[in-house]
Formats: structure tokens, C-alpha cells, sequence
């Protein structure tokens, strides 16, 4: 998965075939055929995981006594993960923006859920459940939801809205001071 992610990342995702991706994986093909039914289906699962894995490294300083990161603020939680998931829409755009296209425009007729799927909202929903959300789930889907649109907004091809907009509108949407979360200082203060 992560051969996967760095493959698409660095050429888009008609330029890489699975043959190129088990061989940068050091794999044989055959085995990612068993595994996973088709490119599609490896790009949603491998961001899936892309996704949980960096949202949940942005997380563990914050949940270590031992980490000057360390807090216990439940803004903070949540002001890192809007800035993490909009960050790698920022910081990897191609890859977003194909994982993007490809769970809008699914060949099935539907949306890749998996147990990768699953961890990164299961992230989400603590993150929520630590701000007090009565019902975590419901709220994830709200969340989930503003965070894929914040994506949109930052990689529509011709018409990006600017980082500095999508992000005011995210953080005054939950309450959120624009100075928390790991992207303060690379994003001037603004107050909607």
C-alpha cells in the first residue's frame, strides 16, 4: 500500500500500473491481484490507510504526557486533525486529488469500505467524542463530510479557494482558535 501511495503520489494514477507498483513493493504482481481486485480498489484502500496512519501520528504527541506536544484540549485534537486531512490535500495534492475523483466516480457504483476506512474514522469519532459530541458517529458523517469539501475547495483544478479561506471556514465552523493546530504557523490568522 505504501509502494502504492508514493507511486500515484509521483506520477498520477494512469501512469502507474499494478506491475509497477509490486515491483517498487518488491512483490511479486500475482500477489497484489490476490489481494486487491484492481488499481482502483488499492488506491482507495492504500489512502484509506495513508490517511489513518497520518492523522493518527499528528495525534500521538497530543495523547503523551511525556510529548511538549502533549494536550489535552479537545480543540487542539480536533484543530490538528482539520489541518492534517486538509494538509495532504496541500502536501500531496495529486494523490488527493485522485483518491478524490475515484471515490466520487466509483466503477462499482460504490464507496470503498474498509477496515483502513474504518481506523481513520474510528480517529475522527475520538477526536469528536474528546469535544463532547453526544453521538460521535453522526457527527463523524458531518465532520467527514466538511473535510472532503475542504479538499475539493483546495484542488479544484481552475477554481482552488485559498487555503487561508477553507481553513477560517473550517475552524470557525467547530469554534476553533485559527493559532491551534499544526498549520497555524504556516497560515495567517484570520478571523471569519
Amino acid at each position: 500500500m505504501q509502494a502504492t501511495v508514493e507511486l500515484i503520489d509521483q506520477r498520477g494514477f494512469t501512469q502507474v500500473t499494478l506491475a509497477d507498483i509490486a515491483e517498487r513493493a518488491q512483490v511479486a504482481r500475482g500477489l497484489v491481484s490476490y489481494y486487491f481486485p484492481g488499481k482502483r480498489f488499492l488506491l482507495q484502500t492504500a489512502m484509506h490507510r495513508h490517511m489513518h496512519l497520518t492523522l493518527a501520528a499528528a495525534l500521538r504527541p497530543l495523547d503523551d504526557p511525556a510529548d511538549p506536544a502533549h494536550s489535552t484540549d479537545p480543540d487542539v485534537w480536533l484543530a490538528t486533525a482539520i489541518d492534517t486531512i486538509t494538509g495532504l490535500a496541500i502536501d500531496q495534492s495529486t494523490l488527493m486529488r485522485t483518491h478524490l475523483a475515484l471515490i466520487l466516480a466509483p466503477v462499482d457504483g460504490r464507496f470503498v469500505q474498509d477496515d483502513e476506512q474504518r481506523q481513520l474514522g474510528a480517529l475522527l469519532q475520538e477526536v469528536l467524542r474528546r469535544r463532547g459530541a453526544a453521538d460521535p458517529a453522526t457527527e463523524h458523517a458531518v465532520l467527514r463530510s466538511a473535510l472532503m469539501g475542504a479538499c475539493i475547495g483546495i484542488l479544484l483544478p481552475g477554481a482552488e479557494s485559498p487555503v487561508t479561506l477553507i481553513r477560517g471556514d473550517l475552524f470557525a465552523r467547530y469554534g476553533l482558535d485559527p493559532r491551534l493546530g499544526p498549520r497555524a504557523a504556516a497560515e495567517p490568522v484570520r478571523t471569519p
